[in-house]
C-alpha cells in the first residue's frame, strides 16, 4: 500500500471531490503504480488480480485527462462481458461525475437500434464487448476518429473467449496516436504479442496479490457426491449463516435447479446466467448489491466485473474447472480490506481439479467434515431470523448520488437545444453555478441534465418558470435509468 494519497497525484479538483465523496482514502498498489504512469501518457501492461482497484486505477487518470467540450469518443475500453462493461462504465460515470464525463456501455443482447441512439449523444467515454462494437464499426454507427485511450481490460478473459482476433480487428480501426493500457491477471503468449504489436514501448508492471487470497479469505473444501449437493449446500448456509453469498455453479441448468431449491425452502435468493435477457440481468445484479436478497446463484459470467463490497461468503457448488476461474470466483469476497470465506464442494471426479488450484494459489486448501445435526440444530434459529431479514445496502457511488437530481426536459435536438444552451441557462439562476450541473444528455425529443450539490429541488422550481433558448419547457424529476 501507497503511503501517498490521491491528491498527490496534482489531480483537478472535479476527480477528488468525486473519490472523496466515493470513499476513496489511499490509493491501492496497483492505483499508486499505474496513475502516475498513465498521466504521462505512456503505454503500459499491467498484470494484477481481480479486486486490486483496477478499474480506478485508469479509470482515474482517463477521466482527468479527458477534454469535457470535445463532443466526440475520447476513450474506449474493452470488456470480455457485458457485466463488466456496465460496471466500468458506472465506475467511470462515478469518477467523472463533477467533471460531467458521459460513458456509455455498448454490448451484445441489447437492442442494435437503442445503442445507435446511444451513440449518436455526446460520449466521452465507450464501453463494450469487441462483438458488439465490431457490429457497429462495421454498420459505421460508431465514431473512433478521436479515441486518445485504449484501455484492454482482463485481457487474459478476452483470449480464453476466443475475442483477440475480434480486439485487433477494433485497434486497427483506431488512430495510432493514443495511450494504451492492458490490464490482464495472467499474461499468456497471445496478449503478450498483442502487447508488442500494437503498444509503443510499454511500460510493464505486476502488483503481486497473492497475500491477498490467504489473509483476507478463508478457504476451505467439502468432498461430497453430487447427489449429496442440495442437503450439504443447506446445512452450509444454516450453519454459515452468511450476509451475503455467491454461489457459483458451472451451467445454467445447474443455476437454475440450486435456484428453485433454495427458493421452495424460503431463501430470498435471485439468480443469473448467459442464457438470461440482459435487462434481466442487470436488474437481478443491481437487487443484489442493494440487499433485496442475500443469494445469488451465478454461472462464471458473474465472476468478472462484479464490484460489490461485503460479499461475506463464496460457495462453488461446482468445483470449478480453471485455475483463474477459482481466483476471480473467490474474488468476490475478502473486498476493500474485508474479510470473506470462499467455500467450496468437490466430488471424487473433481480432484484432479482441486489439486490443480493447489499448485496455482500456492497452498492446500483445508478440508472440512460435513456439520454436523447438532451444529445445524444450534445455528438454525439464527438462520431463521436472518433469512426473514432484510438488509438495504449502500453501493459505491450512493453518497455522491443522494445530491443529484436528474432533470427531464421535453425538447432536444428537434428544437435546436444544445448541451452548453442549457448550462447557460441554468449557471445564470440565483444560488447555482455551472459547478452544480452535471452530465448532459440531448436527444431529438428531450434532454436530461444531472443537478448536483443537492440543488435539485431549487433548479427544478426555478426553470419551470425560466425559458431555455427563448423556449418554455416543461420540466419534472427522470425516472432513474
Amino acid at each position: 500500500m501507497s503511503e501517498q494519497g490521491f491528491k498527490d497525484y496534482k489531480l483537478s479538483e472535479e476527480i477528488t471531490r468525486s473519490l472523496e465523496s466515493l470513499g476513496y482514502q489511499q490509493p491501492t498498489e496497483v492505483q499508486s503504480k499505474v496513475i502516475p504512469v498513465a498521466i504521462e501518457r505512456k503505454d503500459m501492461t499491467v498484470k494484477s488480480h481481480t479486486g486490486s482497484g483496477k478499474t480506478a486505477a485508469y479509470g482515474i487518470p482517463i477521466c482527468e485527462m479527458l477534454e469535457w467540450d470535445e463532443n466526440r469518443p475520447q476513450a474506449l475500453i474493452l470488456t470480455p462481458t457485458r457485466e463488466l462493461a456496465d460496471q466500468v462504465k458506472q465506475d467511470i460515470m462515478n469518477i467523472g461525475r463533477y467533471k460531467r464525463i458521459k460513458a456509455t456501455a455498448i454490448y451484445g443482447k441489447q437492442p442494435f437500434s437503442r445503442q445507435k441512439v446511444q451513440l449518436q449523444q455526446r460520449n466521452h467515454v465507450i464501453v463494450g464487448t469487441p462483438g458488439r462494437l465490431i457490429d457497429h464499426i462495421e454498420k459505421q454507427t460508431i465514431d473512433l476518429e478521436q479515441i486518445k485511450f485504449l484501455v484492454i481490460d482482463e485481457a487474459d478473459e478476452m483470449l480464453n473467449m476466443g475475442f483477440i482476433e475480434h480486439v485487433e480487428t477494433i485497434i486497427r480501426e483506431l488512430p495510432q496516436d493514443r495511450v494504451t493500457m492492458l490490464f490482464s491477471a495472467t499474461l499468456p503468449k497471445d496478449v503478450e504479442n498483442l502487447c508488442h504489436k500494437y503498444m509503443n514501448h510499454p511500460l510493464d508492471i505486476e502488483v503481486k496479490t497473492e497475500a491477498r487470497t490467504t489473509s483476507q479469505i478463508e478457504h476451505s473444501i467439502f468432498s461430497v457426491r453430487d447427489e449429496n449437493k442440495l442437503k450439504l449446500l443447506r446445512d452450509v448456509t444454516i450453519v454459515e449463516n452468511p450476509d451475503s453469498c455467491i454461489i457459483f455453479c458451472r451451467t445454467q441448468i445447474r443455476v437454475e435447479v440450486v435456484f428453485k431449491e433454495l427458493n421452495k425452502h424460503g431463501y430470498p435468493c435471485g439468480r443469473i446466467h448467459g442464457g438470461m435477457e440482459q435487462d434481466d440481468r442487470s436488474g437481478i445484479m443491481n437487487a443484489f448489491k442493494q440487499g433485496e436478497f442475500r443469494y445469488l446463484i451465478a454461472t462464471d459470467v458473474a465472476a468478472r466485473g462484479i464490484d460489490i463490497e461485503n460479499i461475506s461468503h463464496v460457495i462453488n457448488y461446482d468445483f470449478p474447472q480453471e485455475n483463474e476461474s477459482y481466483v476471480h470466483r473467490t474474488g468476490r469476497t475478502g473486498r476493500a480490506g474485508h474479510s470473506g470465506k470462499a467455500i467450496s464442494f468437490a466430488t471424487p471426479t473433481e480432484e484432479k481439479f482441486v489439486a490443480g488450484v493447489e499448485r496455482y494459489i500456492g497452498f492446500e486448501i483445508p478440508k472440512r467434515n460435513n456439520p454436523s445435526k447438532e451444529a445445524i440444530a444450534r445455528n438454525s434459529p439464527a438462520f431463521e431470523a436472518k433469512i426473514s431479514r432484510r438488509t438495504v445496502k449502500k453501493d459505491k457511488g450512493s453518497a455522491s448520488n443522494k445530491e443529484v437530481m436528474k432533470l427531464y426536459f421535453n425538447g432536444g435536438k428537434k428544437k435546436k437545444l444544445r448541451a452548453v444552451d442549457f448550462v447557460g441557462t441554468i449557471a445564470k439562476l440565483e444560488g447555482v453555478t455551472a459547478d452544480d450541473i452535471g452530465i448532459i444528455t440531448i436527444e431529438d425529443n428531450a434532454s436530461y441534465v444531472d443537478i448536483l450539490n443537492g440543488k435539485g429541488r431549487l433548479v427544478l422550481d426555478m426553470m419551470k418558470d425560466t425559458t431555455v433558448k427563448g423556449k418554455l419547457l416543461k420540466v419534472h424529476e427522470a425516472n432513474r435509468k
